[in-house]
């Protein structure tokens, strides 16, 4: 690629992802601590700025930065027709509704109506992780 853009553009999606995956999996375990706190109270409130500033300063921006630079990493390396990309991109797509769900629950607890428990948060806390599992064995190992 024309002047090594092609590895600064990885380099770009990998920190994305990085910083994606890292609020996808904190964002949960604030939900966690969240149901714990009492609606209304100072730490409630506190909960709910760490939420809302997570989610649109670090989690919706390395979302979109994450799929921009790989849709340009598989134009750019040709890989649209491997069926690595195709299973890739499938993981992706859940990880990102995963996401849209995280910001509508965080906009429950901002309106102070979550119904859902703490052993709920816990166990959807571990999604992100099976899927990133599932992303980076596909873009390593490539079995297909």
């Amino acid at each position: 690629m024309q002047d090594g853009i092609y590895e600064w553009i990885k380099a770009l999606h990998i920190i994305a992802v990085i910083s994606w995956m890292a609020g996808m999996l904190y964002l949960p375990r604030l939900f966690v601590y969240h149901c714990e706190a009492e609606k209304g109270s100072k730490q409630s409130e506190t909960f709910k700025v760490m939420e809302r500033r997570l989610l649109r300063a670090i989690i919706n921006p390395a979302m979109v930065i994450t799929w921009l630079a790989g849709l340009y990493l598989a134009w750019s390396g040709h890989w649209f027709s491997s069926g690595w990309l195709h299973g890739k991109l499938l993981l992706v797509l859940v990880l990102s509704g995963v996401h849209g769900f995280f910001a509508r629950w965080m906009k429950d607890f901002a309106a102070d109506r979550n119904t859902r428990s703490q052993k709920f948060y816990r166990i959807i806390n571990e999604v992100p992780t099976v899927l990133m599992i599932g992303i980076v064995i596909l873009v390593v190992v490539k079995p297909f």
